[in-house]
């Protein structure tokens, strides 16, 4: 039988990602994690497991339907509430996971009528978002506030958003809120911030990057603040933090919420539990941020490039996918769970090293001894 000409072409597609060595496939991690983003090992905090099967006991298994229709569980308002007091938002809307909430948030708050500019690095769900709100989607360089105050002149639209991530998830840099606030402000803008990986490991308490840079009186002047409970958390879904009416409107207009069966009450129910717990750990959040510092200082005396990395994720930059690959393979066989990032996820081939709450010295020099010269 002769293949049809999807098969054909999938195949043709395929192969030419394996001859670039650009092929992905799918692997059990073994071995310490370095990759992962449970930054504070919450994931297996005996009091997060003891909560979550408490709500799979209260709750059940799934939650049958949307939220509008009968998937809303009271479970639902609480971890809203806990979350909005933790990081100082006015109100807050759960939703399945991170890539729902920005790409249905983008995807509702824009139009033929909007220009949206976005950090040149921003998420692929970000990307994502503005692609489907068929609005006009503007680059600016990355981090670079000056570019962006020269476009947000030259622009003719009424409607304006900016979108930007306050810790970028492949570089580890950190967005200047502050600025980023003060050009919203000037250009009577909606501002758009996306904390998944600061929350949980920035703050006093945790509660994230950008209510640690704006403070109780700034932080909802800020429009929409999309979080994971994925990373730090331990757990999985997100969050948009917002004003009630923000919060409204997405109720009544986000297709991914909308249209999308609740998340298990069973996860929303251990929210609070993960907030209290993730509110305790200051000095396990000044750890991961201390070692990630000292992870980047010996990375440069090993020859790899500066890092703008000012976070728990560092990026060790490789010449070619094939460097990357067998740097990663080496990894693996020595008892060290790291991925190799290529394109299109990014420009250059990297290992993502991921610095969490149990990562010591003693396992930065095993890392740092199977990584080659560069």
């Amino acid at each position: 039988m002769k293949p049809s000409n999807f098969l054909q072409k999938a195949s043709s597609i395929l192969e030419s990602l394996r001859k670039d060595l650009l092929f992905r496939t799918l692997e059990v991690p073994s071995g310490f994690d370095l990759s992962s983003n449970d930054y504070l090992r919450l994931s297996k905090h005996p009091r997060l497991i003891q909560s979550l099967k408490e709500g799979l006991d209260r709750y059940g298994a799934g939650s049958g339907a949307s939220r509008l229709v009968s998937g809303h569980r009271d479970c639902f308002d609480l971890a809203e509430r806990s979350v909005s007091a933790w990081t100082g938002a006015e109100d807050a809307l759960f939703v399945a996971n991170g890539y729902a909430a920005n790409v249905g948030l983008l995807s509702c708050l824009s139009n033929a009528k909007t220009e949206v500019f976005t950090d040149r690095l921003n998420h692929a769900s970000i990307l994502d978002g503005i692609r489907l709100s068929g609005a006009e989607k503007t680059y600016y360089k990355h981090l670079n506030l000056n570019h962006l105050e020269e476009l947000l002149k030259k622009s003719s639209k009424r409607e304006k958003i900016i979108v930007s991530e306050t810790v970028f998830s492949m570089d580890g840099d950190l967005a200047p809120i502050e600025e980023l606030l003060e050009l919203k402000r000037r250009y009577d803008a909606v501002l758009i911030l996306d904390d998944a990986h600061g929350i949980g490991v920035f703050g006093e308490n945790g509660e994230g990057r950008a209510s640690q840079i704006l403070g109780r009186d700034k932080i909802r002047e800020v429009d929409f603040i999309t979080y994971t409970a994925g990373k730090a958390l331990g757990l999985e879904g997100a969050w948009i933090g917002t004003s009630t009416i923000g919060r409204d409107f997405l109720v009544n207009r986000m297709r991914t919420f909308i249209y999308s069966t609740a998340p298990l009450p069973a996860i929303t129910h251990s929210i609070p539990t993960a907030v209290d717990l993730l509110q305790s750990m200051k000095e396990e959040r000044t750890i991961i941020l201390r070692t990630a510092e000292r992870l980047r200082e010996m990375l440069f005396e090993k020859g790899y490039p500066a890092s703008n990395s000012r976070s728990q994720i560092v990026p060790a930059l490789f010449p070619s996918e094939k460097s990357v690959l067998d740097a990663a393979e080496l990894c693996r066989n020595e008892g060290l769970h790291v991925k190799a990032i290529r394109p299109p996820t990014v420009t250059v081939p990297r290992l993502r090293l991921s610095v969490h709450s149990d990562t010591d010295e003693i396992l930065l020099e095993k890392l740092i001894s199977l990584l080659p010269e560069l």
